[in-house]
């Protein structure tokens, strides 16, 4: 398939049948803790990357086939950043009236100052944008956005947002040790949330790996003091767990390639659940696919992780 991968295990949304709207790495912030590697080059051009027709025809294709085994949730998250694509309200709407699944989109929410996209955006059932600093400083530290996506748009847009919007609001802040775990930092997240007034705050930790090698988790210490200074909504969302579809593709190869686009993943995590003969393909095929040159292994927090090729991570690991 092009479009639609899974349904994967989500730290958030229970088994979630992605949409990808937009080709890989296409994105207006390069953050340091990037699972899919340096956004090269920045861009911050709103296009119908892909024919929107398409997707849906994707999309239905798939609701029809997974009747017994239907998804926790749809979900818009791009290799990169959503929201650059013209055509996602169209398509939030097309899914929206052909299933009852409910739909999410996944967003670094720096476009939500443009009222298309806040219109786009509210006929979803949740939105989970993304807040990392509190500060223009910090912002440009870990976010390392488009030059024309300013700290101050970014807030504008989220706290225009939530005036606009009528389902769950979902903020998520990525913690990287040193960075944005202290309580200065913290403080400053908060002062910021509490002009947003989301639903929840998720607070994850970059498990998978960075495009910067030096990005670290935050210590146990780092995370009770968010969640102190955060507030009774904060919660830590924890590594996803459940069983990866390899089913749905013409072949497993395809699958494989799917995920490891999107979501780069060891090896044990993937062939976890599966029979012992499924355990050996999967090896046989993962090694291929390096072989050719299609994906790399990437060694952080001392695991290695599979991942596309084409995703520029620094090779070398210095946990």
């Amino acid at each position: 398939m092009n479009y639609v991968f899974g349904p994967v295990p989500s730290r958030r949304l229970g088994m979630s049948l992605g949409v990808d709207t937009i080709p890989l790495k296409t994105c207006n912030w390069n953050c340091v803790y990037c699972q899919l590697g340096r956004t090269i080059p920045l861009t911050n051009k709103r296009l119908e990357y892909f024919p929107r027709r398409s997707i849906f025809a994707e999309v239905a294709k798939e609701i029809s086939s997974l009747q017994s085994q239907k998804p926790d949730w749809i979900t818009f998250v791009g290799s990169g950043e959503p929201t650059l694509h013209t055509g996602l309200g169209w398509l939030i709407r097309a899914v929206k009236s052909s299933t009852d699944i409910p739909v999410a989109v996944i967003t670094n929410g720096s476009l939500l100052y443009l009222p298309e996209v806040c219109e786009e955006l509210c006929a979803a059932d949740a939105v989970l944008p993304t807040l990392d600093a509190g500060t223009p400083k910090l912002y440009k530290k870990i976010n390392r956005p488009h030059p024309s996506i300013t700290f101050e748009r970014l807030i504008d847009g989220l706290i225009a947002f939530r005036k606009e919007y009528s389902g769950w609001l979902w903020l998520e802040i990525m913690l990287v040790r040193g960075l944005n775990d202290t309580e200065q930092a913290l403080q400053d997240i908060s002062a910021a949330v509490e002009r947003i007034y989301p639903d929840e705050i998720h607070i994850n930790i970059p498990d998978r790996p960075p495009s910067e090698t030096w990005v670290q988790p935050p210590d146990t210490e780092g995370l009770l003091r968010a969640q102190a200074i955060l507030g009774r909504t904060a919660r830590v969302v924890h590594p996803a767990t459940g069983t990866f579809h390899l089913d749905k593709c013409n072949t497993i190869t395809e699958a494989v390639m799917d995920i490891i686009t999107r979501h780069p993943i060891r090896r044990e995590d993937l062939v976890k659940n599966l029979p012992r003969e499924m355990e050996e393909k999967l090896k046989m095929i993962l090694d291929e696919l390096v072989a050719r040159g299609k994906a790399r292994i990437i060694k952080r927090y001392g695991y290695k992780f599979y991942c596309a090729a084409s995703t520029h991570h620094q090779t070398k690991d210095h946990s």
